[in-house]
């Protein structure tokens, strides 16, 4: 219902001095939606970390959004300032108390005005009064100074609301990353011990041709180089490992031994490879929790701009009280003679202050500008993030399939030397150097894998959320399982070349 007169509008509550709700230009120039070079589908909701198909990550992210610490904070935080919300709402309704008073005297009559009027019969005054009461008091908020201090209140809650779903999106994408360093990281081992034997074979068999000739130190050197290379990265990959396995059970909020016992089985997250669809409209960024919680906190700041100007005008007031009185107790509950009643109205107007309201309106109108700039800066940054992501994925996805044509071919090669050297017309050293040459690719290609994988997970945490292609493409594996092993001892002959 619209109010028409002052007067009413007064007494509706309909006056606010809050100004008016403001987009930043930078806001408002954002382009209508992510470039992109790529013909895709359109988008529909989808858990996105279950795209990946692994039942261990989907427990450890479950455990990540329900035993983080970082998480149980952010709740806590957020039930501070929502109990706070409720606090400021206090002073929109009338706030009413019962109270009770009993009081007993006694004095002497002597010395007293009516000293001589007892004539020794009585020497002593006692009284006793027995007094319950109800009491009520309401402010009149007419300019709205309450209800916009309530209204930012609430809105500073529901900005507390989103900063614990971007520590939920931030703990569940830091599980995910620190998994995928795992997977990456076990098969880095695993491939790693492989070319250290495949090397130490090809060190031994140069050192015994360099004994008789057949090569020269510097192919011997290379190869022991390369070997001790290939040794000494293990203590690092194994560093690596135990860091990155401490640093996930901090995020599930457990120890590293039960943690290690979950990952003792096989890793075999799907890698999610379908593109990005085309046109993805930019709306999907107001998903990203960071931007909402900061236009929250820009609405918050302009509510209080309206809070602070009500300031420069009269608070009026009201309080009322009921109750009896009595010289027994009998007596204060007889309401219907006994009753007693107080009415009072008051009006307090600002006349000099020394300039603090109109310095609380300056603070409240900067604090304004601050968040405006802060909003501004987050809608650009989420832009930024989510063009890098969805551009790097994109980038990652091209360089997987690159390293696996290149693992194709590695394999022909060695397809070749080791028929070759079955054959009787190559060397077991070039069988040794094609086979380095697989478990090296392969190498990369788990390296890529991951990187592909998180750079999916970036697109989803810079969109904080939920799109997936209607049609699912092809699915390969997360890593190419390419098992190569040299022939029998029995079968090696002596390389005569």
């Amino acid at each position: 219902m619209l109010c028409t007169g002052p007067i009413v509008m007064l007494l509706a509550g309909c006056v606010s001095m809050a100004p008016a709700e403001q987009t930043p230009n930078i806001v408002s120039d954002i382009p209508d939606t992510f470039p992109s070079e790529v013909d895709g589908k359109p988008y529909k909701p989808a858990a996105w970390w279950n795209a990946f198909e692994d039942p261990v990550l989907d427990g450890l992210v479950t455990d990540a959004l329900k035993n983080n610490l970082d998480i149980a904070e952010a709740a806590a935080r957020l039930e501070q300032v929502t109990a706070q919300a409720r606090i400021t709402r206090a002073s929109l309704l009338p706030s009413v108390s019962a109270g009770i008073s009993a009081s007993q005297s006694s004095s002497p009559l002597a010395g007293s005005a009516f000293g001589d009027l007892g004539a020794g019969a009585i020497n002593r005054i006692e009284n006793e009064t027995y007094s319950p009461s109800l009491s009520a008091a309401y402010e009149l908020d007419l300019f709205g100074r309450a209800r916009n201090d309530y209204a930012a209140a609430r809105q500073d809650a529901v900005a507390s609301a989103y900063d614990l779903q971007s520590v939920q999106l931030s703990a569940a994408a830091q599980a995910i990353s620190a998994y995928f360093d795992i997977v990456d990281t076990r098969r880095q081992i695993e491939l790693t011990v492989l070319i250290s034997d495949v090397l130490n074979d090809r060190a031994e068999r140069t050192d015994e041709q360099f004994r008789r000739g057949l090569s020269d130190s510097f192919e011997l050197f290379q190869i022991r180089q390369e070997l001790r290379s290939a040794q000494a990265s293990l203590p690092q990959f194994e560093s690596a490992l135990a860091d990155t396995e401490n640093r996930l059970a901090v995020l599930i909020g457990t120890y590293p031994q039960p943690l290690r016992q979950r990952l003792s089985q096989s890793l075999t997250p799907r890698l999610v490879f379908e593109p990005v669809p085309a046109g993805l409209p930019i709306d999907l960024l107001s998903q990203r929790p960071d931007v909402a919680a900061n236009w929250a906190r820009l609405d918050a700041a302009r509510l209080r701009i309206g809070a602070r100007k009500a300031e420069r005008f009269p608070q009026i007031s009201l309080s009322g009280s009921v109750g009896t009185q009595g010289d027994t107790v009998s007596a204060a509950l007889d309401f219907a003679d006994n009753w007693t009643t107080s009415l009072a109205a008051n009006i307090v107007a600002p006349i000099f202050n020394a300039g603090r309201i109109s310095a609380n309106i300056r603070s409240a109108r900067a604090l304004y500008d601050q968040q405006a700039a802060i909003y501004a800066r987050t809608v650009l940054t989420a832009y930024q993030e989510s063009s890098s992501a969805i551009e790097d994925y994109e980038e990652q996805r091209q360089r997987y399939l690159l390293i696996t044509a290149q693992l194709d071919d590695a394999e022909l090669s060695l397809d070749l030397q080791k028929r070759r050297f079955s054959a009787g017309v190559g060397s077991y050293v070039s069988y040794l150097d094609a086979l380095t040459t697989v478990y090296r690719v392969q190498s990369d290609l788990s390296s890529s894998a991951r990187a592909t994988a998180l750079a999916r997970l970036s697109v989803h945490q810079a969109l904080a959320g939920n799109w997936a292609p209607d049609i699912e493409p092809e699915k390969p594996p997360m890593t190419t399982q390419v098992e190569q092993s040299p022939p029998a001892a029995s079968d090696v002959q002596e390389d005569q070349q």
